[in-house]
């Protein structure tokens, strides 16, 4: 858990939640309480020692912090057979402003309607989740495929990665019949148990023990150093000429290797309602893309070239994606469409341009349930 104060002059309260991280499991009722300091390798760990047939998966960064991927959505490799992290919540432990600790039963559907993906802190503290475990097979099948294009000296790599909820001949099977494009084989398909994916897609060798989650925080082979994302929501094809268009910028940047990632929709995320929980974005969303801006250098320079190269991507990007209103991932904050006064006074009709952004019709169920419970804006976020 982290905050930058944009304001130092304004006073404000930091409460840290890393001591709460205790897991527990009850594998009769298919669930499992989470303390919501918790990272996603603990909550892998605890929930892969006690069954190998019922999991949650919240995503493939391991080191991620499970209050805040469940309280923003939480993207994951099951999506498309059990929606978002967030849609698998069935309770959760809040502090309210006056310290009282409540549940589903005490806080009301609007509140555990908010917190599951509209922003948890900004409604009260939440101290643990209750999740929903599912049903999973004994044998996942896990693939990686890597394609390249080069100019010059430059080469620009597509990576395709994917999870199967059953054994490879099965699943060779599948994408002969639906994705032979991408010539999938034997020698590159994985037999994995559910936990394994963590690691897999984290960028551990083969058959890692799933212990080393415990370990992942300081040895995971994936290391950032600054890092600036943006995100969309694509509903039609992607034309050739916006692909030519990205790889052109791809082949500009000097500093860092960019990443643009592309996490297909349509299954379980798209048929769940997009008002059962804040998060929106679903039936007729094709899949969603995030841009990432990844670099080591110092100074002001070397930043501003990087932002300037993914804020004219995103530019070039906007006939090709979703509009009015142009949809962004919760759990992606981008504060270049917007963000609130540090005074805490910010009207409505100013975050609504970027809340609807986020929430779509949801901001404004999102804003009265914020209005009710916590009418001084005691939490609060940019």
């Amino acid at each position: 858990m982290s905050y930058v104060s944009s304001a130092p002059s304004q006073p404000f309260l930091l409460i840290d939640l890393i001591k709460l991280r205790n897991v527990t499991v009850d594998v009769p009722t298919k669930s499992s309480w989470v303390q919501a300091g918790a990272v996603l390798d603990e909550v892998y760990h605890s929930i892969a020692s006690a069954s190998e047939t019922l999991a949650f998966h919240a995503g493939i960064c391991p080191s991620v912090g499970v209050g805040g991927q469940i309280s923003g959505g939480g993207y994951k490799m099951m999506l498309r057979k059990y929606g978002m992290a967030a849609d698998n919540i069935l309770d959760a432990h809040l502090v309210d402003v006056d310290g009282r600790v409540l549940d589903r039963a005490a806080m009301g559907e609007d509140v555990i309607w908010a917190i599951r993906s509209g922003g948890g802190n900004t409604y009260r503290i939440i101290v643990s989740w209750k999740l929903n475990l599912v049903p999973v097979p004994a044998q996942l099948t896990g693939f990686t495929i890597s394609k390249t294009s080069e100019q010059g000296q430059t080469t620009i790599e597509a990576v395709f990665q994917g999870l199967y909820l059953g054994e490879a001949e099965t699943l060779l099977m599948v994408m002969k019949q639906s994705f032979s494009e991408l010539e999938l084989t034997q020698q590159e398909c994985t037999e994995m148990t559910w936990i394994e994916p963590a690691l897999y897609f984290a960028g551990y060798p083969n058959k890692t023990s799933y212990h080393e989650l415990l370990n992942s925080r300081s040895s995971s082979p994936v290391q950032f150093d600054k890092v600036k994302a943006k995100s969309d929501y694509v509903q039609r094809t992607l034309p050739a000429k916006a692909l030519q268009g990205i790889w052109k910028r791809f082949y500009q940047v000097e500093l860092g290797p960019p990443l643009m990632q592309i996490f297909p929709h349509d299954g379980e995320i798209s048929r769940i309602s997009d008002s059962s929980i804040p998060y929106p974005h679903r039936s007729g969303i094709i899949f969603k893309i995030q841009y990432y801006a990844v670099w080591s250098g110092e100074g002001k320079e070397v930043e501003k070239r990087q932002l300037d190269w993914i804020k004219g991507l995103y530019k070039f990007m906007t006939p090709y994606v979703s509009n009015n209103p142009r949809g962004a991932y919760p759990n992606s904050r981008d504060l270049d469409l917007g963000k609130n006064d540090p005074t805490g006074s910010t009207a409505y009709e100013q975050a609504r341009v970027w809340g609807e952004q986020y929430f779509k019709h949801n901001f404004e169920r999102l804003a009265r349930v914020k209005a009710a419970i916590d009418p001084s804006n005691f939490f609060r976020n940019e």
